[in-house]
């Protein structure tokens, strides 16, 4: 019999992995998340007990593994458009400012997830290019990374179901950017996933093979960090922003430490953070 789960020095364990590998950091009683998070995996690797894998991850032999595992416990859905503001911003304030540069214009959506905030930005794009032919003459590229290697993979698929197109996708943008697919599910269109490239990024990794950015969206992953990670995170992109380049954060995020780096700019609604 499995034994689900996760004892008190198992957890401690697994934590400070956890923290070392990924900047994440778990609170004090968050087994059951772990429990959920690593249950399937105990019957993919025949391991009896949660702890009895958590020993093994931690002592580092299994690379297929440790994937495994860093993947079930960085995945997050997302919605589409998600809190609108940064969408319009983009579009509204951002694009029509870089157009004037006629240069190629770079966006980074980091911890991507499953795929929906890079496409989202590749949406609101091509919706402005139809809107005003012609303005972004040197083009945008937009770059989206995650830690979970197998999340990515199914980025580049673009393939979703009905409960994740239900969550912030309306059906006109639905129609218009969504083909249909096997069983039910839908799939981006080309158009817009080859506006996308996705690749494997470790937030806690050196940033100087990404290049620079324009925009940054580094949205609702920051609360995940410890405060010396979350400023050396923050820094670290500082340093890939064009000069006056945006970041934008999640709702319930903010550059605390970093505000010597970053200039807050409100709008009506929402706001960004511009590097000084």
């Amino acid at each position: 019999m499995i034994n689900k789960e996760v004892s008190p020095e198992g957890y401690l364990k697994f934590r400070q992995f956890l923290e070392k590998q990924c900047g994440i950091v778990l609170g004090e009683n968050k087994q059951y998340l772990v429990r959920s998070r690593l249950a399937s995996l105990l019957y993919k690797y025949s391991y009896s007990s949660a702890d009895e894998l958590i020993n093994v991850v931690v002592r580092g032999h299994d690379r297929g593994l440790l994937q495994s595992v860093i993947d079930a416990m960085t995945t997050n859905e997302t919605l589409w458009f998600r809190d609108n503001y940064p969408f319009d911003l983009l579009v509204k304030d951002l694009l029509p400012d870089l157009a004037k540069t006629n240069r190629n214009i770079k966006i980074w959506s980091a911890a991507c997830s499953s795929g929906q905030e890079p496409y989202s930005i590749a949406m609101a794009i091509l919706e402005f290019q139809r809107q005003r032919p012609g303005i972004l003459r040197g083009g945008v590229d937009i770059v989206a990374t995650d830690l979970s290697s197998e999340m990515l993979s199914k980025c580049e698929l673009g393939v979703y179901d009905e409960l994740s197109l239900a969550r912030g996708l309306s059906p006109q943008r639905r129609q218009t950017f969504f083909q249909q697919h096997e069983m039910g599910r839908m799939q981006i269109k080309p158009e817009v996933r080859r506006m996308v490239t996705f690749k494997s990024f470790n937030l806690l990794s050196s940033y100087a093979a990404l290049g620079r950015f324009d925009i940054v969206f580094c949205r609702n992953v920051l609360i995940y960090f410890s405060a010396d990670v979350k400023q050396r995170i923050l820094q670290q992109i500082a340093g890939q922003l064009q000069p006056k380049g945006v970041l934008f954060l999640g709702a319930s995020e903010s550059i605390s430490s970093a505000s010597d780096t970053y200039s807050m700019v409100k709008c009506q609604p929402g706001l960004y953070y511009q590097k000084r």
